[in-house]
């Protein structure tokens, strides 16, 4: 009787097909959420910060949601940002707290950029938290850091032409500041601040200006 023919291993049949590797979006998401959850916890709120902050390119445009609709997100944003203002009236600011809050400015810009997040952002007032670094006139670069990266945002208000964010940059006075910037800051902050009046008096509401500017 003939033998039976050996059995080979490694035939195709014999090795189990892997599972599809998910998507590279889905990761960079995943990743993302976790991030906006331990930012919400104190002590991993400095590390996660400078985490969001240096990958939010690679978020692209599904972070500024992320930053505005997850629970708790703004408001630890905003606390960070206040938490430095006595600081900066006394001029005891740190280059360790400037980096620290110009993490969590960083962010702020992703939401005041976003289509879906900006009129949300501004109905909220969160530019007014940004003014005191604008009002100050110490030159030093913690301080400086705070005022290019505060402009940063408000430019990224102006970047798309907007009726509705020209009237609200008027009312809130947002010109005088940018004026002050243009006087004391250093070449780059006056280039942004040249940027924001600009768009502003480019806008048919922008040429009427509020009374002190």
């Amino acid at each position: 009787m003939a033998s039976p023919p050996p059995l080979h291993s490694g035939g195709p049949s014999s090795v189990a097909p892997s599972a599809p590797a998910p998507p590279e979006k889905d990761e960079s998401m995943a990743t993302a959420e976790q991030l906006l959850l331990d930012l919400c916890i104190p002590e991993l709120r400095e590390e996660t910060l400078k985490l969001l902050s240096q990958n939010r390119e690679k978020f692209q445009q599904d972070i500024a949601p992320l930053l505005w609709h997850s629970f708790g997100t703004m408001s630890a944003l905003l606390l960070e940002i206040v938490s430095i203002y006595g600081s900066v009236a006394r001029a005891t600011l740190t280059q360790a707290q400037s980096n620290h809050v110009c993490n969590a400015l960083a962010l702020l810009q992703c939401v005041a950029s976003h289509p879906d997040t900006k009129m949300p952002f501004i109905n909220a007032q969160i530019p007014l938290y940004l003014y005191p670094f604008l009002s100050t006139a110490y030159k030093a670069k913690e301080y400086e850091f705070l005022r290019l990266t505060s402009l940063g945002v408000i430019g990224a208000l102006v970047k798309v032409d907007d009726h509705e964010v020209i009237a609200y940059l008027l009312s809130s006075q947002i010109i005088p500041l940018c004026l002050l910037t243009m006087d004391i800051g250093s070449e780059i902050s006056k280039t942004v601040a040249t940027f924001i009046v600009q768009k502003i008096m480019l806008d048919d509401t922008g040429l009427i200006l509020p009374q002190g500017c």
